[in-house]
Parts: structure tokens; sequence; C-alpha cells
């Protein structure tokens, strides 16, 4: 299947209308598990023949044990409807069909106990807690939401709690006002566009410190205030070089904050826009470095998967593969190659014992309908080493070039692998269909067995590269081959590409080599055994 017609995933989207802005306001218990919801949305129609507004909306079943939502009432523009709530479906009814780029007001009230997508419970104080898990889709379990990951808009939350918590959301805070009863009313909105997965809600008896700015935006820890002291410094680096790293890299930053909050609903990292929830775990007062890198991949999101945000769910990997390339970036950026070159290897391992495993999987789904396999290692470990892999077929500078262009073409949009195939072709020079088919659209992996032998006659070094893979493929790939030889203090490299089963190359070579090695600079992903002959 080529990039130009992958099917989309099976979500029932309607192009004709675009939700602008969710606004939502929550009632919050100590009492009880029971959310009170109302939701104001404004959306707007972009074509013609709309009948009715469909949000998704975890209904209360006995499949849930009772748990869910129940609608109590509906109006569009101020007028109550006959909505009809069924199959974890809310359809609004419009009493006329609309003209097209008018805009209307839905309010959905509702309330119940989330299933699951917020996590009401205690932290490991035993404190009472509230953390949304929206990823991948399930807002809908407690936010009457367009739950999919192509749809973006602003949004906000105003909620109600007990003034003992602090409340903490996307976007800035508007607004904290103490209410009678013991109460604290708190208003965060978000202004620029996303996708639901991304809206994070946490309240808590927090922490709060202001880190530091970026282009005169907040940089801010949220812990738990028992963890203050060790979160504070967990959390202090190294987010403000990160953040500068990828808006000099990709572009610019796209949102009004960046804050790292310590929850207890993600078992590691959550990329939620402008605000990213970690694991109680990752607070230790050690600042470790396997914490360290989850904040890089996490504010990588910031871009990859945030401001630009794939189309749809078969494409995923412009999310993950994207964060887990570009932190291993900036790892080579700030701490070198060495431990560049070892994410490189330990992604490598990762790949090959998922494809023993799997070998029919495919990095871009096929109409994918089971939220259960929309990520895998594949999305994450194999999609870094495609970006990688292209980085080496078109070279640093085009690379750079395509990130940027497709980052500027789709900010705060959505994007296909198709569009970033014709980024990378523009800025490149050339046709990469080959490259896309091969690696992402295929399953499988390259295997080489390959030798090496010197013709002193005719000052040559011959190489022999078969491929090996048992599964009937043949990759088209360049592969760099190093010539390395007394007096030279750097070797010989040149480029050849392998397309059979077997591949035999010359290059000029005065003088026997003492070594030649295949893929020295690690470009390329594949099982390779390389002797002298």
């Amino acid at each position: 299947m080529s990039s130009s017609s992958a099917a989309a995933d099976t979500y029932p989207k309607n192009p004709n209308i675009d939700a602008l802005n969710y606004a939502f306001t929550l009632e919050l218990s100590d009492t009880t598990d029971r959310i009170a919801g109302e939701l104001a949305l404004d959306v707007r129609f972009v074509g013609p023949g709309v009948r009715a507004v469909r949000l998704d909306l975890m209904g209360a079943t006995s499949a849930l044990a009772g748990k869910g939502m129940t609608v109590s009432a509906v109006t569009v523009n101020g007028g109550a409807v006959a909505y009809t709530h069924t199959d974890n479906e809310l359809l609004v009814p419009l009493a006329s069909t609309p003209a097209v780029n008018t805009r209307a007001r839905v309010v959905v009230r509702y309330s119940g106990i989330p299933a699951t997508g917020l996590k009401i419970g205690n932290n490991r104080y035993g404190e009472r807690t509230f953390f949304s898990d929206n990823w991948p889709d399930k807002a809908r379990h407690w936010l009457p939401t367009i739950d999919h990951v192509g749809d973006k808009a602003t949004s906000e939350f105003i909620v109600s709690a007990p003034a003992h918590y602090q409340v903490v959301s996307n976007g800035l805070q508007l607004e904290s006002t103490d209410l009678p009863g013991g109460r604290r009313r708190t208003h965060w909105k978000n202004s620029v566009p996303i996708s639901p997965w991304l809206y994070v809600l946490g309240v808590a008896r927090f922490a709060m410190q202001r880190v530091d700015t970026f282009e005169g935006k907040p940089i801010e820890t949220w812990v738990y205030a028992k963890d203050r002291d060790a979160g504070f410094a967990d959390f202090a680096t190294p987010t403000k070089d990160v953040l500068a790293y990828y808006s000099d890299y990709v572009g610019p930053f796209a949102y009004e904050r960046l804050a790292n909050i310590q929850s207890n609903s993600v078992s590691g990292g959550m990329e939620a826009a402008s605000a990213i929830l970690y694991s109680e775990g990752s607070v230790s007062g050690t600042g470790s470095v396997r914490w360290r890198n989850v904040i890089i991949h996490e504010i990588a999101h910031q871009w990859f998967g945030n401001a630009v945000t794939e189309a749809d769910w078969d494409d995923v990997w412009l999310s993950e593969g994207f964060a887990t390339y570009f932190t291993l970036l900036y790892i080579e950026h700030a701490y070198g190659r060495d431990e560049f070159v070892r994410g490189l290897q330990s992604s490598q391992n990762t790949v090959r014992s998922f494809a023993a495993k799997n070998p029919t999987y495919t990095i871009i789904h096929k109409n994918l309908s089971r939220m259960e396999d929309v990520t895998s290692s594949h999305t994450y470990q194999k999609g870094s080493w495609t970006l990688h892999m292209l980085r080496g077929v078109v070279g640093s500078a085009a690379f750079q070039r395509g990130i940027r262009a497709y980052y500027a073409a789709h900010f705060n949009g959505t994007a296909t692998t198709a569009d970033f195939r014709r980024a990378m072709e523009e800025a490149s020079g050339q046709e990469l269909g080959w490259f896309f088919d091969q690696w992402l659209y295929k399953p499988g992996n390259l295997k080489v067995d390959g030798s090496w032998t010197y013709d002193a006659a005719a000052k040559q070094v011959r190489i022999t590269l078969n491929q090996t893979q048992t599964d009937g493929s043949l990759f088209a790939m360049p592969i760099e081959v190093g010539v390395y030889s007394k007096g030279q203090p750097t070797p010989v490299v040149e480029r050849v590409r392998i397309t059979g089963k077997t591949n035999v190359f010359t290059i000029p070579a005065p003088v026997a080599p003492d070594s030649v090695r295949l893929d020295p600079n690690m470009w390329v992903l594949m099982d390779a055994t390389f002797a002298k002959k």
C-alpha cells in the first residue's frame, strides 16, 4: 500500500462540523466520586447538510458497573432540544440545516461517576486526588467531545472543588476564587487548538513552583505538597534547554506555558498540551537519567503530536516515532554522541524483539479499529529509526529543512504521512516513495550477510552484501562502507546501494586496508554480519 492510498481509521467523522471551543464546568467533591458537569461547545458549520451534532459520551451501563455519564439537558443556541444518548453517542439535532460558516452553541448538562478517563482516588500518601488520563480516546468517559485525534479545538476548565485542593489544567489560569462552604472556583483557559486526548485536569494538594520563563512563557512545576523539595529538584532541569533546542531546530513552541505535573493517573508520562503529567515515581529527588529522558520525550511531543497532530490514528507514528527520535536528537545535542548511539542500539534491540513476535506488523496502521492496538514499540522505536534512516538518506541539512517546513505547514493543525513525505521530497529534491513504502507500509526488517576481500592487483576492495530475510521481501537501501587503512587519520567512506538479493561492489584502495566496516556511522536499521573473506 502506498502512502497516498492508506485507509483512514473507522471513527465516524463529520468534516462539515468544526469544534471551536469546549468550556467544561465541573463540580468535584470529597464525599462522592460523582461529578456534575456542563459543556458549552461552540461549533462552526463548514459544509452543507448538517442535521445534528454528534458527541462521544460514555453512558451509565451495566457493562461499566453503573458508572458512566447521564445527560439531563441539552440546548442549542439557548433552546432545549430532544437529544438522544445511546450506544455512548450523544446526538444533538438541529432545528434546521445551518448555512455554511454559521455557528452554534451547544450546552450539555450531565453527571455521573467516570469509569476511567478521570482517575479519582488516593495518591501514594493516601491523599485524595483527581487526575485525567484521556489517552487515547478516554476523554469521552467524563467529557462530551468529538473524541478523535484529528479534531482540535481550544478549551476551558472551570472547576469547583473543596478549597484545600489546587487545580491545574491546560493554558493559563484566569481565576481562583474562594466560594461559600469551603470551596474554590478555578478557571483555566487554553487558547491554542488541541485534540481531546491532550486535555488535562489535576486536582490535588500541590506545591507549585514558577521555575523560569521561556520566551516570556512560564515554566512551572506542580508536585504533591509532601514531595515539594524532591519534586522541585527533579523537575528543575532540563525543561528550558529542551524548549530552546526544539524551538531552534523545529519551529516555535505553540503554547502559553509549560508545566511538569506529578500525578497518579499515568505510569510514565502523558504529553498533555502545555501541562505534562508524569507518574508519581518520577519524583525521587535523585534526578534519574530515566526520568530526565521521559521529560525530554514529553516535551518533544509538544511539537509532534500536540502542535502538529496526526489526522488519523493510523498515522500515530507521526506522534510517537517523532517524539522518540527527537528525544535522541536532544540527547545527542546535550549529552553527546555516545549516549545517542546507545539510544539507537537500545531501540534496535526493541525492534528486533518485537518483529520476531509480530512479523506482519506495519508502522502505519491499516484502518485501525481497536484502540488497544494504537501504539506498539514499532510506532515508537521503529518509527524513530525510520526518521534516523531518512536523515541518513537525504542528509542532515535537508532533513532539518523538511522538518521545519512540515511543522510550519501544519502548525496547530493536523497532518498525514503523505504530508510529511511531501515536505521531505521538496526539501531534499528526492523522490522518496520507495523509502516510505518499505519502512512504513510494509512489515519486516533488513538482514544482511556480507563479506569483503582485497584485490591487490586491481587495488580495490570487493564487497558482497546478501539480503537474507526469509519472508521474501527485498529492500532498496543506501549503506555506507568504511575502509580503514594505516597512515590514514580518517577512513574512506563510500555509499553503496543494495537493491537485490545479492549485491557486489568495489571500492578503490591503493593499499590493503586494516579493516572494512559496514555502516560505520550507524545509519541503517538492519541485522548484519560482515567479515573479511
